[in-house]
């Protein structure tokens, strides 16, 4: 059965029943448009139908004001009509000033203070009752950034979804997505960012929404990238019964030795300077990329700029070293070809044991997010800064990895590594996660999540039985968070659309079409295959099709 992008609302599963669980963090001290193709049809005994939404809400919007929670103080209730100004805040991931949302909808705004320290801003969006979708989706948040994110509510309730946002537990001057100092001696600020926020936010929804219309939902979704893909493996980990699908896309996973490798690969390009012999120039950065293409391009039966998996490309740098003390545009010098080797190997503690992978053959067009200097990201840095060393004017020149990764460990890995591969309590109440990663993904390494995913099959006992309820999605030739793009963007899909449909038909995909378009058209499709199949070309056809591939396990 092929669905596109158009969303066919029939739900064919029933929803799951939630469990409220407590939690707190223990004191420490500081120093963290798509088209999808399903193997087959929704068989029509399976389906179970959505009862009609009433007429109107079984409860006043204003009435939820009185509404009840644990933990909860409900600031306001209140019905808007539109057009009604989204509320702004500067910064890349905040709400542009101008935005409106064009339906009329109920607005709770709420905090919630699960612990003395906290304070978690939230609120909650629930459509008129003839127009909700019976669906709840819960929005995500990216990097450290504390904000509700506006715009997703909007688009979100504009489509007939009741939705929820949070700010994590602290309100941002500016969303950039750093890390401010808001954090330093405040352990249970740590674990609101790290875990408990969506939470709390996701049970407090769906009280509201009980209240409000009446009925809970049918069923509830999440979808979300970065650091909101982990939180969503944060929640099908800590909190399997919040949702019944997820998509987690691009995770920060294993946040204390991701947070390292991502220092770690800017100290080894930038820790002597741009003028260092080690340094490769951003001009640099194609040249190396052409030579992995030449090499590895071709392994799926067809050169079409597409590395399909790239931990099967053994490409080595030393091959466009350099004559001599030659330092040309079109070539590595020694120090550099060292750096590009060390920045493919990833990081390691002492022993040798691996921290976290490194970036990916293929990827290195984007490698200017570590790599080009003068400094590294200041998400990266500053957290180490303020969360692990307890310094913000810390000097990262003087970072150690072993040391400090072991550090970041001790001072807060408890509240924000969340690395259980056991995700039986997850498939036991029926729910369904899809992960996805971009192979060309320069800001978070992808290896990582596809050694957490492998770890998840070793433990639930195989692929087969895996794959019933969590699948790996890797997109080729895709930059970070392919699942939330559309237009120009390369390897464009939506997420959210393929969890909806396995979870509503129980149906699982045994594909997903990426496609690229230029001036609105549709120039390339390609598909990308469950994990650890790869696509592979047929001999013949447009390689710009994705009728021209197959899904299989590479033998190269």
């Amino acid at each position: 059965m092929l669905y596109t992008a158009r969303r066919d609302r029939r739900v064919c599963a029933e929803g799951g029943r939630e469990a409220i669980l407590g939690d707190h963090v223990k004191k420490v001290s500081i120093r963290q448009s798509i088209w999808t193709v399903f193997a087959a049809g929704c068989a029509v005994a399976a389906v179970v139908a959505f009862a009609a939404a009433p007429a109107r809400a079984q409860q006043s919007c204003e009435s939820l004001a009185s509404v009840q929670i644990p933990n909860v103080t409900i600031t306001a209730a209140t019905s808007v009509t539109p057009p009604f100004d989204l509320p702004s805040l500067p910064g890349r991931y905040g709400t542009p000033s101008g935005q409106k949302v064009s339906v009329p909808f109920c607005r709770v705004v709420a905090y919630a203070t699960p612990t003395s320290d906290s304070h978690i801003n939230f609120e909650v969006w629930l459509p008129p009752a003839e127009k909700w979708n019976g669906l709840y989706l819960g929005e995500g948040n990216p990097g450290f950034v504390g904000a509700i994110s506006y715009g997703g509510m909007a688009r979100e309730v504009e489509q007939g979804y009741a939705t929820a946002s949070t700010d994590t537990g602290h309100a941002d001057k500016e969303a950039t997505g750093a890390l401010p100092p808001w954090a330093e001696g405040h352990p249970e600020l740590i674990a609101d960012w790290g875990y408990r926020a969506l939470h709390e936010t996701t049970i407090a929804a769906k009280q509201l929404v009980k209240a409000y219309y009446g009925k809970p939902q049918k069923l509830s979704f999440y979808s979300s990238c970065h650091e909101g893909g982990n939180q969503a493996l944060t929640e099908v980990q800590k909190y399997p019964m919040d949702f019944d699908g997820i998509a987690a896309g691009d995770p920060a996973y294993d946040i204390t030795h991701l947070q390292a490798v991502s220092v770690y690969l800017s100290w080894v390009a930038l820790k002597d300077g741009v003028k260092a012999p080690e340094y490769v120039p951003p001009s640099k950065f194609p040249v190396i990329h052409r030579a992995v293409l030449d090499k590895c391009d071709a392994l799926d039966g067809v050169r079409d700029g597409i590395i399909e998996d790239p931990q099967l490309c053994h490409f080595d740098p030393a091959t466009i070293q350099c004559p001599g003390k030659e330092d040309g545009p079109a070539c590595l010098t020694p120090a550099q070809v060292k750096t590009v080797r060390q920045v493919y190997a990833g990081a390691k503690f002492a022993d040798g044991k691996m921290i976290y992978p490194g970036l990916e053959p293929g990827s290195e067009l984007d490698w200017h997010w570590m790599l080009s200097g003068p400094d590294p990201m200041a998400i990266n840095k500053d957290f180490f800064a303020n969360l692990v060393i307890g310094n913000a004017d810390w000097d990262w020149h003087n970072f150690n990895l072993d040391r400090d990764t072991r550090e970041a460990d001790k001072e807060i890995g408890a509240m924000v590594n969340f690395t259980d591969p056991n995700l039986r309590p997850f498939e036991e109440r029926g729910g369904k996660i899809i992960m996805y990663q971009s192979w060309q993904e320069a800001a978070i390494p992808p290896g990582g999540l596809v050694n957490y995913y492998k770890s998840v099959v070793k433990t639930i006992g195989g692929l087969s039985k895996t794959q019933n309820f969590a699948r790996l999605f890797v997109v080729p030739d895709a930059g970070m968070c392919s699942g939330f793009s559309v237009g120009s963007y390369r390897g464009a899909w939506n997420a959210l659309d393929v969890i909806e449909k396995w979870r509503e038909t129980g149906v699982a995909p045994d594909k997903i079409i990426t496609e690229h378009r230029v001036a609105g058209a549709v120039d390339r499709t390609h598909p990308v295959c469950p994990y650890p199949q790869a696509a592979i070309y047929k001999g013949k056809g447009d390689p710009y099709d994705a009728s021209s591939f197959t899904c299989g396990n590479p033998k190269w």
